[in-house]
């Protein structure tokens, strides 16, 4: 999903679904074969119908663009409900720099294909050229508004946990 058709295809669905039902599409990664979010929803089922939007919109769409029917994704979405300023922080850190993780090579200090363009947690000043249309919505709670940034920015150098040097 990581090439410039997809990739459209992705954006298109992310902004049609990215708030719906109580649920916020707050931060995303893609990779090649799965994306990484970062939502907010007011419970379990604001969540359940948020993210079914989200993967019946990408399955149609990426489907539509192949030529082909059935399923994209092999397995459902897993969640963890993040509960303190740590966890948040990690969390974004995981999310935004998660192709670091994966070993790809970035020509840039930021993923493309993550929302990492429009993140105003940076430590460093950036300017990112020619960035993808926003497709995100923005933060509701305060734990993802404020209250992670009580443990530091972020840095473009930071890698996520278990990712090598």
């Amino acid at each position: 999903m990581r090439r410039s058709k997809e990739y459209a295809v992705v954006l298109r669905a992310f902004a049609a679904g990215c708030e719906r039902f109580g649920f916020r599409l707050v931060e995303y990664s893609v990779l090649s074969n799965h994306i990484h979010i970062l939502a907010e929803a007011k419970g379990r089922e604001a969540l359940a119908k948020g993210m079914q939007g989200l993967l019946v919109r990408l399955a149609k769409g990426l489907n539509k663009l192949w030529g082909r029917k059935g399923p994209v994704f092999s397995d459902r979405y897993h969640d963890h409900v993040l509960k303190t300023a740590r966890e948040v922080r990690n969390a974004l850190v995981y999310v935004l720099q998660n192709a670091k993780k994966h070993g790809v090579r970035l020509r840039l200090a930021l993923d493309y294909f993550s929302s990492a363009a429009w993140f105003s947690g940076w430590r460093e000043k950036l300017a990112m050229r020619n960035q993808p249309p926003q497709a995100t919505s923005k933060a509701g709670t305060w734990l993802l508004k404020k209250g992670w940034r009580r443990r530091g920015l972020l840095s473009v150098f930071e890698l996520p946990r278990g990712a090598g040097a």
